[in-house]
């Protein structure tokens, strides 16, 4: 077999404690905190220099991971502006499976969320809707009906 599993999804991020406040606030727990830098990390990112500060939340079920990063050095390269729409080019977003999806928009909005659209109905199944967060992250929540 190639893939174990997926481990986690990196997010570079220039506020970090933001960040981490935005997805602890979405349900996620803060498993840790660290500095990572020196050669290890400069051969695995084909960078020099590295010096990056992370942290990794984690679902409550213990196997989905975001790494949050914020880099010392190099210095992060921004790619455009951070209120980009859903259909750019790359990673669009990163969804989550909630139990109430109005009462987590609610929660996240004084953390800077603000729904893309507005929360749709996909048929009898899920309630869903798109919410951008700090750094212009797109976070997509699904609340499944019945």
């Amino acid at each position: 077999m190639a893939i174990q599993r997926m481990d986690n999804v990196g997010i570079v991020v220039e506020d970090l404690d933001a960040a981490i406040a935005y997805f602890v606030e979405l349900g996620m727990e803060l498993e840790g905190r660290a500095r990572v830098e020196g050669p290890v990390a400069d051969q695995c990112t084909g960078l020099d220099g590295v010096s990056c500060d992370i942290a990794m939340v984690r679902t409550p079920d213990g196997h989905s991971r975001l790494e949050l990063a914020r880099y010392r050095s190099p210095a992060a390269v921004g790619a455009g502006p951070r209120d980009q729409p859903h259909n750019i080019l790359g990673t669009h977003r990163v969804m989550f499976a909630v139990d109430d999806i109005k009462d987590t928009v609610a929660r996240l909005r004084p953390h800077g969320a603000e729904l893309l659209g507005e929360i749709a109905r996909f048929e009898d199944s899920y309630l869903l809707c798109y919410v951008r967060g700090p750094e212009g992250i797109i976070v997509g929540l699904a609340e499944q009906l019945g």
